[in-house]
């Protein structure tokens, strides 16, 4: 009864896919790293066919301004450059990738420095913290959601040192 049970486990068992595979996984990593690469690269260049084309039409995103859509970002980031402003800088650093089981879900999150020319020529210098999260739908890759931080600096040691203990 035993074998009868365990033939019939080990056949259940080849019939029920396990989840991906670590390689698939891996390439799913690498993907979405050359996605954000030119995600960020169409940012930069201020090509806002090509930069929008990577958002899924049901977008929500977190910005320092509050949460909103795709439609309400397109208009919004639309005026900001029709008023001549521009930017010139894009930096991203700290990649980190996470894939779901399914391979269907990766979630992305960096740091990102931006330099902005604005209309009247000041420059602006700021580092956010960013996280992309990247739905496969339909066989093509899309960020369903952005999480947009203004990045804070971290807070060096005190260089105050610490107190003598009392006996």
């Amino acid at each position: 009864m035993t074998t009868k049970f365990g033939r019939w486990l080990l056949a259940a068992m080849t019939c029920v896919p396990l989840g991906v595979h670590a390689d698939a996984l891996g390439t799913v990593e690498k993907e979405i790293a050359g996605l954000e690469q030119a995600f960020n690269a169409a940012y930069l260049a201020n090509d806002l066919p090509k930069y929008f084309a990577y958002y899924a039409d049901d977008l929500v995103a977190i910005f320092p301004e509050g949460r909103t859509d795709l439609k309400s970002y397109r208009a919004e980031w639309t005026e900001f450059l029709k008023k001549g402003n521009r930017l010139t800088g894009n930096t991203i650093t700290d990649l980190v990738i996470r894939v779901s089981p399914a391979a269907d879900e990766a979630t992305a999150s960096y740091l990102v420095a931006v330099r902005t020319r604005l209309a009247d020529g000041k420059l602006t210098d700021e580092k956010f913290q960013e996280t992309d999260v990247w739905l496969k739908r339909a066989g093509r890759w899309q960020v369903a959601h952005v999480h947009y931080a203004q990045a804070t600096p971290a807070t060096p040691p005190s260089s105050t040192p610490p107190a003598p203990a009392h006996p």
